[in-house]
């Protein structure tokens, strides 16, 4: 690789089209990737901390045509899926129908990105999680070419997202803003250059060996020449000393002072009016990178209309979002980090947002395993039972290659597929294998990568001690990438199978309302959080989260929800609770449901995430 990176910057752009290019050419293949709905919200949240939903405020009455969605995952997949569409969520292909992309990447190879958790007692701080990890490793992992590399590929897809109307700002700073600009005007057309506009603080650094740095750049591109800009709806008002003036004919302007009056000035490329996000403000979510509502919606205003459809695939505190909601505007939201959904996910439903689908990657551990070097999942369900510790069975007829076992105990290791959901039927066919395969085994352990949402239930109700269900680390395929990789994981035995968490709840109990309704009392059991010691904590806080652990498991509860009539597919969020919903750091462990009066059975489901991001859920069956 040459030293200098202008030297570098055409290759550098050539190889990232070549993959913009591949990706483009797949979308339409039957091996597009496609969003898994884990939940529909329709915003209810336990009003003032109490427990009761009525169901008046549910707004199931929601434009069938659009239904805003925030997307967890990699926003390369996120928006791979976007433009292919996928029919089992209602989602046409996006290619072409976003009117204005809002990104604010991160642009800091020193930056920290821990998080501090807060708890009743404790607070606990925390490393980003695994898959974050990686894609911030790959991200650096050869300084400003590599994150450049990550760029180009993204800004390309988003070229192909935006309407003929539409807009990109990017929201850049002093470390690679220059070589951005560079990039946006061969992606983007340096005549589709709009503006450079400047975000200046008042507040901010003070230098001592520097000039202060007190703002940041924000490139604003076009598609087409023919782009929304709505002048009037961003005018800034004049000083009322200045109209006077004009009034007076004191000042000379382009326009009457009548129209002055209704109109206000352009408040220009240099933005000074808008400030930070300091600690004490109304809007502060406790997210980094946080950026004012108040910049936002100039840029929403600026170049979206009202119905436009939004994008941000940085999301971060979900400010666009927000803004989008005040401001009649449908939205797309897109983010890797665990903390900034749970952050966004409140923070909408705090505001009463109209109802959103909050998707994930579908099958994100197929789509890696589909890039892996590995032939069959056969191949790689034997690196598994390796990595596990156990022994692989002879290749021969008849022997499964994703079966393992460790010969001491007398246990049978199975591993299940990346591209499936692990649930009952797997769990069954486990036990069945312990008791007949080459005569009988002691105990059978499951090694899984995505499960059935109601896989604590399933596991309670087999109520089988010689049965354990252990997590593959989800950042496994990409630790396997190449042959050395592999070879040091078999050495260093560093590869950490966690336990499973999940929820349990105390039976729910079905009582009359009145003629025509009933209500249900449901109320938190127990809360089962994996091993502290496959969380990205040091000792000190592994040490923390341990004693939380026997002390208050449920304290660890960050979000929970209900969905009182759950069809076994879709999980409608009709009241959520959630910890800074009251004054104590814990949520309310209670919630009383009216229904409609049935005689039919009927399943309730209940979610919950807790504040590592992990989510679980339980259903029960009502007679």
């Amino acid at each position: 690789m040459s030293d200098s990176l202008i030297e570098e910057l055409p290759k550098i752009i050539s190889r990232g089209k070549k993959v913009a290019q591949r990706i483009l050419d797949d979308i339409s293949s039957e091996h597009r990737i496609t969003l898994q709905t884990n939940e529909f919200v329709l915003p209810t949240k336990a009003a003032s901390g109490l427990s009761e939903y009525f169901g008046q405020s549910t707004k199931e009455s929601h434009d069938q045509k659009w239904t805003n969605r925030m997307i967890y995952g990699d926003n390369l997949l996120a928006m791979q899926a976007l433009l292919a569409g996928d029919p089992k969520t209602g989602l046409s292909s996006m290619r072409g129908k976003i009117d204005l992309i809002y990104i604010d990447p991160p642009f800091d190879s020193k930056a920290d990105y821990r998080t501090k958790i807060h708890l009743p007692n404790t607070d606990i701080e925390q490393q980003p999680r695994v898959i974050e990890q990686f894609a911030y490793a790959d991200t650096w992992k050869d300084g400003t070419v590599s994150y450049l590399e990550m760029m180009i590929v993204r800004l390309i897809l988003m070229k192909e997202l935006l309407s003929e109307k539409g807009s990109i700002y990017i929201h850049i700073d002093w470390h690679v803003g220059h070589y951005v600009k560079i990039i946006m005007d061969e992606i983007f057309g340096r005549d589709h250059f709009v503006n450079e506009i400047i975000w200046h603080y008042i507040i901010g650094a003070s230098g001592n060996s520097t000039f202060g740095r007190k703002h940041n750049t924000i490139f604003w591109y076009s598609k087409t020449d023919n782009y929304i800009f709505n002048r009037d709806a961003i005018a800034v008002p004049y000083n009322p000393e200045t109209i006077a003036r004009a009034k007076r004919g004191e000042a000379r302007y382009s326009v009457d002072a009548t129209d002055l009056e209704k109109k206000g000035k352009n408040p220009g490329d240099v933005w000074s009016d808008l400030h930070p996000i300091q600690g004490n403000s109304i809007e502060n979510v406790q997210f980094p990178t946080q950026k004012p509502k108040a910049l936002l919606k100039r840029i929403l205003l600026a170049s979206s209309n009202p119905d436009s459809i939004v994008a941000d695939f940085f999301a971060g505190s979900g400010s666009l979002g927000s803004v989008a909601e005040e401001n009649n505007r449908k939205w797309i939201l897109a983010d890797l980090g665990k903390p900034a959904f749970m952050i966004m996910r409140k923070r909408l439903i705090d505001q009463e947002s109209k109802p959103f689908l909050y998707h994930s990657i579908g099958d994100y551990q197929k789509e890696q395993f589909e890039q892996s070097s590995f032939r069959t999942i056969g191949d790689l369900a034997q690196v598994v039972v390796n990595l596990y510790g156990a022994l692989p069975f002879p290749a021969q007829e008849g022997n499964p290659n994703n079966l393992g076992y460790i010969k001491q105990s007398k246990t049978l290791v199975f591993v299940d597929s990346p591209s499936k959901l692990t649930g009952y039927n797997t769990l069954k066919k486990a036990q069945e294998l312990r008791s007949s395969f080459m005569g009988g085994w002691n105990k059978v352990i499951i090694l899984a990568w995505n499960f059935n949402p109601d896989i604590g239930r399933i596991i309670e109700s087999l109520d089988d001690k010689n049965l354990e269900v252990l997590v593959i680390p989800p950042d496994l395929l990409d630790r396997l990438k190449t042959k050395s990789n592999y070879d040091k994981l078999i050495k260093s035995r560093k590869i950490r199978f966690s336990s499973l968490q999940y929820l349990t709840v105390k039976p729910i109990k079905k009582k009359e309302y009145n003629k025509e309704q009933d209500v249900l009392d449901i109320e938190l059991d127990n809360y089962i959080l994996l091993s502290p010691d496959v969380l990205p904590l040091d000792e000190k806080n592994k040490e923390k989260l341990q004693k939380v652990i026997e002390d208050d498991p449920l304290s660890l509860v960050e979000y929970w929800s209900v969905d009182p009539n759950y069809d076994g597919e879709t999980f409608r969020s009709k009241w959520q609770e959630y910890r800074g919903n009251n004054d104590d750091l814990r949520i309310k462990k209670s919630a009383k449901i009216i229904i409609p009066k049935t005689d039919k059975k009927f399943k309730v489901c209940i979610k919950a995430a807790d504040v590592f991001g992990f989510e679980s859920a339980t259903v029960q069956e009502i007679n």
